[in-house]
């Protein structure tokens, strides 16, 4: 007779790439139920029951969504892993993000890392963070990284071509470095800019006007045009603030684009010497990074560090040997 699987809840807030890859990598192995709330409120009965009738609890951030599932598994003494790192685990003044500059998210969040068995985050840089700004000791924080898919097409002519990804909202201007970005373009009249990504309020309008002829802001894409973009573009440009990793950097490299960024968050840690590190994120030193990446080879280097290093089963091995000790 079959032994049963193990029955694991999982608890989302987000329907990003990433998340459901954790979501099927986990299917693979463990009986899943998702809950999905995209809001600040629960419906405590629900949840009752759900990690109630679940033996291992996991969920996505510490936030709104996992604050009442993670309390109650603390309660009922359910064993739960809780992956964090970046708006939950942040504190930057200069734009104002992250929950830990203050206020009942820093409580709510740091009270939820607390009743979880097993941190987990996506970066050494995160399990710095968390340490820093949510007082949880590093020992306590498992790094597995990201697992990026190899949706890659052959390789291709490159093309004259930078190119960030990231939503285009006022935090972004500065968070993403997508204000540098796109007057980087200015200085580069002869390399095609492009800014992909959902619109939100009025930050695209305004990196647009006074926008040069070669700066091009897409809007949100489907994902095999994105896959495109990454295809015929040279460099990919993340002149970010913070990063706990940088998941889009690391799908570029797999596209063979060399990447420029600059040294915030875990961008070093992703890129290592596969691209070049700007001093700062300036558009005159992007546009300097920009030119010393055009000079290079396609990055094959970059596409070789992802394989090695962000593959999808070393993603996989670690959630499974994370899970499998809470199961036991």
């Amino acid at each position: 007779m079959a032994a049963r699987r193990q029955r694991l809840l999982f608890i989302k807030s987000r329907r990003a790439s990433f998340i459901e890859l954790d979501q099927e990598l986990l299917a693979e192995r463990y009986e899943v139920t998702a809950i999905y709330q995209p809001g600040h409120y629960a419906n405590p009965l629900k949840i009752l029951r759900a990690v109630r009738g679940a033996d291992v609890v996991v969920g996505w951030w510490a936030s709104w969504h996992t604050f009442l599932p993670f309390t109650v598994a603390w309660l009922l003494r359910k064993p739960s892993l809780l992956i964090v790192g970046g708006f939950d685990t942040a504190a930057e003044p200069e734009y104002g993000y992250g929950y830990q500059l203050g206020g009942p998210r820093k409580y709510l969040s740091r009270f939820t890392m607390r009743r979880a068995r097993v941190l987990m985050t996506n970066s050494e840089y995160s399990r710095k963070e968390v340490q820093r700004n949510c007082g949880i000791p590093a020992e306590r924080v498992a790094v597995v990284y990201h697992g990026i898919p190899d949706k890659a097409p052959p390789a291709i002519q490159k093309q004259q071509l930078a190119l960030t990804v990231g939503i285009v909202d006022a935090t972004n201007l500065e968070r993403k470095g997508l204000r540098p970005f796109a007057q980087a373009a200015a200085l580069l009249p002869e390399v095609e800019f492009v800014l992909a990504g959902p619109l939100a309020g009025d930050a695209a309008e305004r990196l647009a006007a006074g926008a040069p002829a070669n700066l091009t802001i897409s809007g949100w894409l489907e994902d095999q045009e994105l896959h495109d973009l990454y295809a015929r573009a040279a460099v990919y440009v993340q002149a970010s603030k913070h990063e706990g990793f940088g998941v889009s950097v690391a799908e570029a490299m797999l596209a063979r684009c060399v990447p420029v960024v600059t040294t915030a968050g875990a961008l070093p840690e992703v890129v290592g010497d596969a691209g070049v590190i700007l001093s700062d994120p300036e558009p005159a030193t992007v546009a300097a990074g920009v030119r010393e990446a055009l000079t290079r080879t396609p990055g094959e280097a970059a596409r070789a560090r992802v394989l090695e290093r962000f593959s999808v089963e070393q993603r996989r091995q670690g959630l499974h040997r994370l899970v499998d000790a809470l199961a036991s």
